[in-house]
């Protein structure tokens, strides 16, 4: 499917809104990346949005504690307390939607979109779906929790607790090309936070090729 087609068919089961009614996702899909994503210009565009993202976080930690920011105590989010101390490194894409996460403080994953099989779907696990990770150095299948929130496609899981936790299966590395990205919104974020962490990603994003492009689609309560 083409990035439009793959938006256009991806959807969210009733049974979440009902469990959330104010849930709302973006999702992007991002081609045309450099193949030299470990360049320096890309280490450069990382470095800078990680150093922000540290300044950011131990800003509002020290006026709040980590459960009493408000975007935050709505999904329990752990990024912002490790980046007080130091985000993690892992690759210039990861280290990039990880800045963004912290400093527009949305929860957010990035999907290599040539790994990806069907549309992505939120729904409410059953218990019985493939999540397949690692373990002690060794790939691993697990199961989540009956009526766990998850993202899925058509070979399983590919993300459990709404966002929170990547499959090994579609993780991004200094291969990939195009991206598919989620930012999940629940109140007390708007839609206009939630559009201002996608343009500051887009953006982010577009000094890693000439010809890259964004392709778009809010689905939710709005």
């Amino acid at each position: 499917m083409s990035p439009n087609e793959f938006l256009d068919a991806c959807a969210i089961e009733p049974a979440v809104l009902e469990l959330r009614p104010d849930y709302r996702v973006q999702l992007l899909v991002v081609d045309g990346l450099s193949p030299n994503l470990g360049s320096r210009r890309g280490d450069d565009v990382a470095d800078d949005l990680i150093r922000a993202a540290q300044d950011h976080a131990q800003a509002l930690l020290s006026e709040s504690a980590v459960d009493q920011l408000p975007h935050i105590s709505a999904w329990r989010e752990a990024l912002t307390r490790r980046a007080q101390k130091g985000l993690p490194r892992v690759n210039v894409l990861t280290d990039i939607y990880n800045a963004i996460s912290v400093l527009h403080q949305i929860p957010l994953g990035g999907e290599d979109f040539a790994l990806y099989a069907g549309p992505a779907r939120l729904i409410r696990a059953t218990g019985q779906e493939r999540f397949d990770t690692t373990a002690d150095g060794e790939v691993v299948v697990e199961h989540p929790d009956p009526g766990e929130v998850v993202w899925c496609a058509d070979a399983g899981v590919t993300c459990l607790r709404w966002n929170w936790r990547q499959a090994r299966r579609t993780g991004l590395s200094e291969a990939t090309r195009t991206v598919f990205f989620i930012l999940d919104a629940l109140s007390p974020v708007s839609d206009t936070e939630l559009s201002a962490a996608a343009d500051a990603l887009a953006q982010a994003l577009s000094a890693l090729g000439s010809d890259v492009s964004v392709s778009r689609r809010v689905i939710g309560a709005s």
